[in-house]
C-alpha cells in the first residue's frame, strides 16, 4: 500500500474530517502511486489518519475517501456509499413531486469529485477528480442496480478535470444515448432539459425550490430574468400570475428551448419577451430608456472560480445588482444570486449592500436562499455551500 505522510497543517485538517489535503501539506510519499489510486495518510509520527485518492498533478493532492482504519476503499465501499445518499434523497419532503434530483453531491456525500443527476429516465454523471476516474466503472456498475435508468451518461466536460490531469469527457457509459431532449417534472412545472449540450449536466437543478418561490412575488408584476437559461424563473413567475416576463440570456439557442418551455406548461407566450444578448449590456439600455420592472431575478454564472478572480468578480456582482436596483419600482422585489464557492454569503450581502448605496435605494432582506436539499452541505465541507441568495425588498 502507498503511504503519504503529512505534516502538522494536513494533520490539523484530518482532524477536522476535512476531506482534502493540498499539495504543500505533503510532506513525504512512499511508493509511487497512480493518478487515483488509494493510498494510507498517515501523520508525522507514523499513526494511520485516513484513506485517500492521491492525485499527482493536482493541487488538492488527496481527497479522503474514510476516516475509519477497517474500512476497505472497494467495489462494497462505492455501494455502501451511494445507498447512504440514495437514502438521504428518499427521506427530503416532496421526493415524489419531481423526476429530476441530485443523487450524489460530490465531497458532501463521502463521494469526493462525483456528481450524479436524475433527469426522467436517464443519469447524467461527472467524474471530476482522479479517484472517480480510477473507480468510474465500479461506481457506474452500482449506479445501473440502484436506480432504475434507461441510461447513463457522462457530462465530465469542465475544466477541473484538466487539473486533474485528465481530458474532458462526455458520452454514453451505459445503456440507451439520451434524445436531443428530456422532459422532467418540477413540481408543477415540466421543462425541456439538453442533456448533451446544456449547462452543467443539463439543468440548474439545485435553483429547484428557489425557482418555485418566486410565485409568491410574481402577482400582476413586470418580471425580468436575468442570465435566464431555459425559462425557470420566468415559467414560475407566470404560474404565480406575472403580468408579463422578460427572460434575458446570452443564447438564442437556450432562449428557443425557454419559449417550447413556456408552450408546454400551456402558458401564456404573449406575456413571455425572450431578448438575447449581454444582460450588463441589455440591463444599461433598459436603464438609459427608464424602462423599469416589479420583480428581478439575477441568477448569474460564477463570476469568481479562482482567488485571482475575487476583487474582479465581486465587481461584476456588485454592477450587475447597481443596474437591477436602478431598474427596480419602489415596492419592488429583487432575487438575487452568487454561485461562487469563494463569495461568502456575508460577502455577498455586503456586495449587494454597496450596490443598493451607489444606487441610492433603501434595501430591507425579506429572504436568504440556498442550494436545494438534495445539494447537501456536509458539516466538515463547507466549501460545499457555494449556492447563496438573496430576497429583497426594494423601498
Amino acid at each position: 500500500m502507498h503511504k503519504v505522510i503529512v505534516n502538522g497543517k494536513g494533520e490539523k485538517s484530518l482532524k477536522r474530517n476535512h476531506p482534502w489535503i493540498f499539495s504543500g501539506a505533503v510532506q513525504k510519499l512512499n511508493g509511487n502511486p497512480a493518478p487515483g489510486d488509494t493510498v494510507a495518510i498517515h501523520a508525522k509520527d507514523n499513526r494511520w489518519l485516513a484513506w485517500g485518492a492521491y492525485s499527482p498533478q493536482s493541487q488538492i493532492r488527496l481527497r479522503i475517501w474514510s476516516f475509519d482504519a477497517d474500512e476497505l476503499i472497494d467495489a462494497s465501499f462505492f455501494e455502501r456509499r451511494l445507498q447512504t445518499a440514495l437514502a438521504m434523497r428518499y427521506r427530503l419532503p416532496g421526493f415524489s413531486d419531481t423526476n429530476a434530483r441530485r443523487w450524489v453531491n460530490a465531497e458532501s456525500d463521502g463521494l469526493p469529485g462525483l456528481i450524479v443527476d436524475q433527469y426522467g429516465d436517464f443519469l447524467v454523471c461527472q467524474f471530476l477528480s482522479a479517484g472517480t476516474e480510477r473507480f468510474k466503472e465500479i461506481i457506474v456498475s452500482h449506479l445501473r442496480s440502484l436506480i432504475p435508468a434507461k441510461g447513463i451518461y457522462e457530462r465530465s466536460d469542465v475544466d477541473v478535470r484538466r487539473k486533474e490531469g485528465f481530458t474532458e469527457q462526455c458520452g454514453v457509459l451505459w445503456g440507451a444515448q439520451p434524445p436531443a431532449l428530456v422532459q422532467i417534472r418540477l413540481g408543477a412545472v415540466v421543462m425541456w432539459v439538453d442533456l448533451i449540450e446544456g449547462h452543467k449536466t443539463g439543468a440548474y437543478l439545485d435553483q429547484t425550490g428557489n425557482q418555485e418561490k418566486i410565485q409568491a412575488y410574481a402577482k400582476d408584476a413586470q418580471v425580468l430574468n436575468c442570465f435566464s437559461y431555459t425559462g425557470g424563473f420566468g415559467l414560475w413567475a407566470l404560474k404565480g400570475g406575472a403580468a408579463q416576463i422578460t427572460q434575458i440570456d446570452a443564447s438564442q439557442r437556450v432562449l428557443n428551448l425557454s419559449r417550447d418551455n413556456v408552450t408546454l406548461n400551456g402558458l401564456d407566450e404573449q406575456r413571455a419577451e425572450h431578448v438575447a444578448g449581454n444582460v450588463f449590456e441589455v440591463l444599461r439600455r433598459y436603464r438609459d430608456s427608464r424602462r423599469q420592472f416589479d420583480l428581478i431575478v439575477l441568477d448569474p454564472p460564477k463570476f469568481v472560480a479562482s482567488k485571482g478572480q475575487l476583487d474582479k468578480g465581486t465587481r461584476g456582482y456588485k454592477d450587475i445588482n447597481l443596474l437591477a436596483l436602478k431598474l427596480l419600482r419602489p415596492g419592488g422585489t429583487l432575487f438575487t444570486f452568487s454561485c461562487s464557492g469563494l463569495v461568502s454569503a456575508m460577502l455577498f450581502q455586503k456586495i449587494v449592500a454597496d450596490a443598493a448605496l451607489d444606487a441610492g435605494r433603501r434595501v430591507n432582506i425579506i429572504g436568504r436562499l440556498d442550494q436545494a436539499a438534495d445539494h447537501p452541505v456536509a458539516l466538515n465541507f463547507p466549501e460545499g455551500h457555494y449556492l447563496k441568495g438573496l430576497i429583497c425588498d426594494v423601498e
